[in-house]
């Protein structure tokens, strides 16, 4: 069998003592492992860093088999970030995510999109935090956990939707909310195409509400945590942007 796609470098690790074992979230094929040889070499493990966007060939003689990756680099993006930490952990945890949150061999084409988006962003883009925090919503909504912040789940309003129900996943408005706000998850505006310059406090507000949907709808359900890349990556950024107490 063999097949032939484009790839994003997701996570790598040693095989013996020359070989990598890479997964690549591809266009068509989804999450894919494969066994790349020689890629311990300094001049392919280069390549074959988290984020590269690499052309990549899967042979092997049965499906089931893990099967030989071979490529070559078609756009060099983690080198581009190695200088900026937090950006460097946002591409890390959303590269673990999506290992431990996608299917293998499914095609997830809104996922592999989304995180193109993100990479992009990541390079030149000063809502970079933002960016993620809607890949993390793209996650969701591409396994089929996608929040419905259309209207309020109480009223049908589509006023002032500043709550997100822990229970349906749906938003809920100021004065429906107000009540059971202590229990309500707070749903930034940015994330409703509302507001062109969201504070600091909204983007992390973003991350534990898509982190909850994460937790709870994603991995919980097979007994798993949250990736430890995710969980670093939060509070780093947590500390960065936090708005120190009055």
């Amino acid at each position: 069998m063999q097949w032939a796609d484009e790839g994003i470098v997701l996570a790598t690790r040693a095989h013996g003592e020359r070989a990598l074992i890479v997964q690549l979230l591809t266009r068509e094929h989804g999450r894919h492992a494969g066994l790349l040889r020689g890629g311990q070499s300094t001049k392919t493990r280069a390549a074959w860093q988290i984020g590269n966007r690499m052309s990549a060939t899967w042979r092997a003689r049965l499906a089931e088999h893990l099967g030989f990756f071979t490529g070559e680099i078609l756009e060099s993006h983690a080198a581009k970030l190695l200088d900026d930490r937090l950006r460097l952990g946002a591409l890390a945890a959303a590269a673990a995510l999506a290992v431990a949150a996608l299917p293998e061999r499914e095609p997830h084409p809104r996922a592999y999109r989304g995180l193109l988006d993100l990479i992009a962003a990541l390079e030149a883009d000063e809502r970079w935090a933002l960016a993620y925090v809607e890949w993390e919503m793209t996650l969701l909504a591409e396994l089929g956990f996608g929040l419905d912040l259309s209207s309020c789940a109480a009223t049908g309003s589509t006023d002032e939707l500043v709550y997100v129900s822990p229970r349906s996943g749906q938003a809920v408005s100021a004065e429906a909310g107000a009540p059971y706000r202590e229990k309500l998850l707070k749903l930034p505006a940015f994330l409703r195409g509302e507001n062109e310059r969201p504070a600091p406090h909204d983007m992390l507000d973003g991350l534990r509400l898509a982190g909850f949907f994460l937790e709870q709808r994603v991995f919980a359900p097979h007994q798993h945590k949250l990736p430890a890349a995710r969980s670093r990556y939060v509070d780093a950024i947590t500390r960065a942007f936090a708005i120190p107490e009055a």
